[in-house]
Formats: structure tokens, sequence, C-alpha cells
């Protein structure tokens, strides 16, 4: 683990500006995962392309994010996948382009076609319905880049690691007591979905009683566990 990057320090800067929320996404792979490399992104030549073939101007925030870390699965892609540009589509109502989809075809991320020409756009979500008639390009954050740091954050959660685990709880208010929550913007935009937090060599997100957990090394995650009272999945 580094010095130089601070999970909860760096992350007022990256929610108000874009490029501090690159400086974001590289301190926390180079902290917890791996470094990013010249090599982890999507060439911008292969994005000019996309544009030509769907027809489209991609924001200038996607571009960015995909010419950073477009190739990093590991990043982005753990439990839900983050679309390669060739897999990008407009949506059958013709509303939105789509560049994330949950992991068994229960949601899709997109940005609305009427944000496209906004620097950094809001980001939408549609969940799969019975009532096809009833989906809806819901609010989920109010910017790309944010939506990029979200994705980080969560993915990095769900790798099939031995420093990540999940596991049911209930005493909400202990989360609170003992360790510090990340100021991370409430979503779906304006409500209180999953909530990250942190400690010492430890990220950990609150999605509503399910608790997902990563640790800098597996002695750090074994004292969690045995410390902290929830069902886990592999202890």
């Amino acid at each position: 683990m580094t010095d130089s990057f601070d999970l909860v320090r760096d992350l007022p800067a990256a929610l108000r500006d874009r490029t501090a929320a690159w400086a974001y996404i590289r301190g926390f792979a180079a902290t917890w995962r791996t470094p990013l490399a010249p090599g982890d992104g999507i060439p911008y030549a292969d994005l000019t392309a996309v544009e030509a073939d769907l027809g489209v101007r991609l924001p200038a925030a996607l571009r960015e994010a995909y010419a950073l870390f477009g190739r990093r699965t590991d990043l982005h892609s753990n439990m839900h996948s983050l679309l390669s540009p060739d897999e990008f589509y407009v949506d059958d109502r013709k509303e939105a382009l789509v560049f994330r989809e949950e992991n068994q075809g229960a949601a899709s991320w997109g940005v609305l076609l009427g944000d496209l020409d906004k620097a950094d756009p809001p980001v939408r979500m549609r969940t799969d319905l019975g009532d096809k008639e009833a989906e809806r390009w819901e609010g989920w954050l109010a910017a790309f880049s944010t939506s990029c740091i979200e994705i980080v954050l969560s993915e990095a959660l769900q790798a099939d690691e031995p420093v990540c685990d999940h596991g049911d709880f209930e005493d909400f208010e202990e989360l609170d007591r003992r360790f510090t929550r990340l100021p991370f913007p409430s979503y779906p935009e304006g409500e209180e979905g999953e909530a990250f937090y942190t400690a010492p060599g430890l990220l950990i997100c609150d999605a509503g009683g399910w608790l997902s957990v990563r640790a800098s090394d597996e002695e750090t995650l074994d004292r969690f566990r045995e410390d902290f009272p929830a069902d886990w999945l592999t202890s």
C-alpha cells in the first residue's frame, strides 16, 4: 500500500473535477490493485471509429475514462460488465447509449442521447422489468467520471481473490461507529443505496445488509472477519 493516495481525503476533489477523478482512479489502482500502464487504455482512434459506426459523439469524460483504463477488466468488470467500445449500443427506444450491463442482464447503464454533448454527463440506469412499458432510464449518478469512481470501488470488492469476502450483517450502527464513511454521493440518485467505508487496509461496502470487503492482505481480512459480526461466505 502506498502513502500518496487516501480514499477519503482525495475523494471530494475527484467528485468536483474529472481530471482529479482520473487521478483518484490512478491512485486507487496503484494502491489497491496494480498501477495503470499506457497499454491499459483504449486508443482514441478506436473510440473515434465507434463514433462513426454509431453516428454519435462520445462525451469527453467517456473517451478519457476508456483511454485511461478501458482494458483493465480487473478494475471495471469483476461482476458487472463495462462494455468495450465495439459493444456500445443505443437502446431499443433510441433514448440512451449503453456502456455497462448487470451481470445477469437485470439492468443496464447508459447516457441519454440528449446528454451526449455534455463533457461529463449524468449516468442513468434502466432496470429490466417484466412490464417493458414501465421501464425508465432513472437517475444513477450526476457525472460520468463519478460513475467511473463508483465502478472502480465497487468492482474491486467483487474480485474473486482471497483478500475479498461478503456476508450478511445486521448492526448498521457498528459500521458508523468503527469505520470512516467515504464522502460519496447517495445513489441511485437521491436514494440511500450502497455506502463505502474504510479503515487501515480495508475497503468496505454496505449494500443494505449485504457487506462486501476488500483487504490489503489476507491477514488483515482474517482479523476483520474475526472481529466483525457477519455471516461470511468464505470464512
